[in-house]
């Protein structure tokens, strides 16, 4: 077994006594591998030890693995989900290529999105990413405005709203992660007695996976303990 597919298994195992530990019901969390920066045959390692929903964040980068398995390894029915922020001059090819999108954060990338997502692929999943902890650095909008920007989703035919999406302050200590993922399942609470397609909290990484599933995520984000560590120079 290769140290990819064993990463998998060592993480499936951790998610799985997470869930345990909280009461959560078996599979209800998924295990979303980003494979930013990585070959495709780090990605084909993971497929062949069964993983299938991969996260890329940068969107050249990612269209290009998406065609290449799509091309290549159709068998693999690989879902493909984009996790970095976006540029209203990149839409289209993030309409055309990836599954899912849990950046949105402005009415513009939405409405772009649903008019160029093609008609013979089904809406595109889409997360709204909201900025719990207010850090000026990151993506995201308040809480305070997430309703709004629903609405306006919920409106547009190429696209299904399904939840919410963080990257939290980077904390050490799981009282402070739980509680900012708290908040963030208590917003997608209240969006799901209005919107009824809201089951979705894209939430935790390596470091605060075990918070964030306490707390309700079903989807974690992991990358550096599937693959290894990046290498950003080239």
């Amino acid at each position: 077994m290769s140290s990819i597919q064993q990463n998998i298994k060592d993480i499936i195992s951790q998610i799985e006594s997470a869930q345990q530990k909280c009461g959560r019901t078996p599979d209800s969390v998924q295990l979303l591998a980003v494979s930013k920066t990585k070959p495709a045959e780090a990605v084909l390692e993971a497929a062949q030890a069964g993983q299938r929903s991969f996260g890329e964040n940068y969107v050249q980068e990612g269209v290009e693995k998406v065609q290449y398995f799509q091309q290549n390894y159709p068998e693999l029915k690989l879902e493909w989900h984009f996790i970095g922020p976006l540029q209203s001059n990149k839409t289209r090819l993030i309409a055309e290529n990836f599954d899912w999108m849990h950046t949105i954060d402005r009415a513009k990338i939405a409405q772009r999105l649903s008019e160029q997502r093609p008609s013979n692929l089904p809406p595109l999943q889409v997360l709204i990413q909201v900025n719990t902890s207010g850090e000026a650095s990151k993506s995201g909008i308040s809480e305070n405005e997430v309703f709004e920007l629903a609405e306006l989703i919920s409106g547009l035919p190429n696209l299904m709203l399904r939840g919410l999406m963080s990257i939290p302050e980077n904390v050490s200590d799981y009282e402070s992660q739980f509680a900012a993922f708290k908040k963030l399942a208590d917003l997608k609470t209240k969006l799901a007695e209005k919107f009824p397609n809201i089951d979705t909290l894209s939430m935790g990484m390596s470091g605060d996976m075990e918070a964030a599933i306490a707390a309700g995520s079903t989807i974690v984000r992991i990358g550096t303990a599937v693959f290894g560590q990046r290498d950003y120079s080239h």
